[in-house]
């Protein structure tokens, strides 16, 4: 889910699993057409098929966290998670959708039951970011929105979502983390990021959501998460 490709012995290390067990489950998965193999010189980097695996999967975590109420401390590691993530090709946790409240906010785009549209002021903003939204053509929608498991509303996903990801990261704003799917704000980041997306000085602050992830307050279905993303977050 952090959009890389990662040996059997990645694999196996971060699941706390045997390489034999490991590799049972690396051949069913790619013979599911879930996973897809890289080779480079001797070694096979695996990585999830398409983006509509990783959607998947990120819906399915999201229902497994709104399961049984179960307590469990918050470590340090969560708490990064929380805060920014990579979810496949795009960001997630609090900076993700404090991101989107900014963009909805300032009319940069319209977020609706799952979808997106990037608006004519948005393109402008997006073009001083140095995305150019007339050239992400593919087969995946322009904008689209995917429930964030932590924050449990809607952060921006999409050929626009991957493109804010990679441009955070070409500007040093955000770092990834080797240990995990979080990702690190520089000191740079820090004011370029708040300044970029007028960021309230709060944003850190965790919401009724993220408190206890665990133990989840779900409201209301799509139209109420679509005006929760209408709003300032804080």
């Amino acid at each position: 889910m952090s959009g890389q490709a990662l040996t059997a012995g990645e694999l196996a290390r971060h699941a706390g699993v045997t390489a034999q067990t490991t590799s049972g489950h690396l051949g069913k998965l790619t013979e599911a057409k879930l996973i897809a193999v890289e080779k480079q010189g001797r070694h096979r980097y695996y990585r999830l098929a398409t983006p509509q695996v990783a959607q998947a999967i990120h819906a399915l975590m999201a229902v497994a966290a709104s399961g049984p109420t179960r307590y469990h401390p918050i470590g340090p590691r969560d708490q990064a998670l929380r805060l920014a993530r990579t979810c496949y090709d795009h960001m997630a946790g609090r900076l993700a959708l404090t991101i989107a409240d900014s963009l909805v906010r300032e009319g940069h785009v319209v977020l609706s039951d799952g979808a997106g549209m990037v608006t004519d002021e948005g393109r402008r903003f997006f073009a001083d970011l140095g995305i150019d939204t007339k050239s992400l053509r593919a087969r995946r929608p322009l904008c689209q929105t995917c429930l964030d498991w932590s924050e449990r509303r809607p952060h921006i996903a999409g050929q626009l979502g991957a493109a804010l990801l990679s441009s955070v990261l070409a500007r040093g704003w955000v770092t990834r983390s080797a240990e995990s799917r979080a990702l690190k704000l520089s000191r740079a980041g820090e004011s370029g990021l708040a300044t970029a997306f007028q960021l309230p000085a709060d944003w850190r602050n965790e919401g009724p959501f993220t408190r206890d992830v665990l133990e989840p307050e779900v409201r209301g279905g799509p139209s109420t998460d679509v005006l929760a993303a209408r709003q300032p977050a804080g």
